[in-house]
């Protein structure tokens, strides 16, 4: 079958076509025909060897597709086969024409509902729904979103609209700011600005809440704007570390900062279940910014390292 295989640390370069046995099921597995890969930033910083944690080479990237179940394991209902179906992986294996996946965390597709956009909302629709519940922003609240045009920002903006609290989107560049305006944002600045927490602090105010999915200095940046009694929730390092806040400072000023998403496989689950529903019934629109063939995967990484990249990208099997 046809797959990418990561070679080494390095750029988007050491991502390489080529060729792998088809994987077979084990007990409690079934073998997915993929359709689409998604890719999260994580991966890439991963590819780079600056990740949360380390990969070891060679490797077939991905952790998140979409298809159609061809085959089953043992102790799986045969009936599966044929199923549009979503899943997580193991962590690797995504990157290819097939996939293995445990037969408890596939995800029906809705009828209706597009594969690539249910892959999109896979593991940012998941991730965006758990933070959203965490922070649990309410009506009339304010609402700082770093990376507000990303996949797992521009799902955390609609939501945090969608109950009614007034959102603040920080991007970067004029055209990432009125895309976060398109998907719901009340206001948006350009973090590349040295001014931009002053201008949030003039268009909105104190923040009840913050997304902070950029850490380093945006992070710590955005911990300054919080109002007594905020919260803020640290969830990503697209700059290349994490904010880290001592747990006195906050105290001092009155605000809790939570780092890290803790929850049960189980939790995830049915996040990732609930996004999926969201998205059916037209509630969630998640972006697909660019799909590029499974041969291209090191053009996807190159375009987002380079953060020219909007919302999700996927990579199609099927080119």
């Amino acid at each position: 079958m046809r797959v990418v295989w990561w070679t080494k640390q390095g750029g988007p370069a050491v991502l390489q076509p080529g060729e792998a046995a088809v994987p077979a099921p084990g007990r409690g597995e079934v073998l997915i025909d993929v359709e689409y890969a998604g890719i999260t930033f994580v991966e890439t910083q991963l590819r780079a060897g600056r990740g949360p944690f380390a990969w070891e080479p060679p490797l077939i990237p991905g952790n998140g597709v979409g298809g159609v179940v061809s085959r089953t394991g043992g102790g799986v209902d045969p009936a599966l086969v044929g199923t549009r179906v979503v899943s997580g992986l193991s962590g690797s294996g995504g990157y290819a024409e097939h996939a293995v996946a445990a037969a408890d965390r596939l995800l029906p597709v809705p009828d209706g509902l597009a594969m690539a956009d249910a892959v999109a909302v896979l593991a940012d629709g998941r991730t965006a729904m758990l933070l959203h519940r965490a922070a649990t922003p309410r009506p009339g609240e304010r609402v700082l979103v770093e990376a507000a045009t990303g996949g797992v920002g521009s799902l955390l903006v609609q939501l945090a609209a969608h109950a009614g609290a007034s959102v603040t989107a920080a991007v970067g560049g004029e055209r990432k700011r009125l895309l976060a305006r398109d998907a719901g944002a009340a206001h948006a600045v350009d973090y590349r600005d040295p001014r931009w927490p002053d201008q949030v602090r003039e268009l909105a105010g104190g923040m009840d809440v913050v997304y902070d999915g950029v850490g380093g200095d945006i992070g710590r940046a955005a911990f300054g704007l919080l109002a007594p009694g905020g919260r803020m929730l640290v969830h990503g390092m697209a700059s290349g570390a994490m904010t880290d806040i001592p747990p006195d400072e906050a105290e001092a000023r009155g605000v809790t900062v939570t780092g890290g998403l803790d929850a049960t496989p189980e939790t995830m689950h049915a996040c990732a279940r609930d996004a999926l529903a969201e998205t059916a019934e037209g509630r969630l629109h998640p972006r697909v910014g660019a799909v590029y063939p499974l041969e291209r995967a090191a053009d996807a990484h190159a375009a987002i390292d380079e953060r020219t990249t909007v919302g999700k990208t996927l990579l199609a099997v099927d080119s």
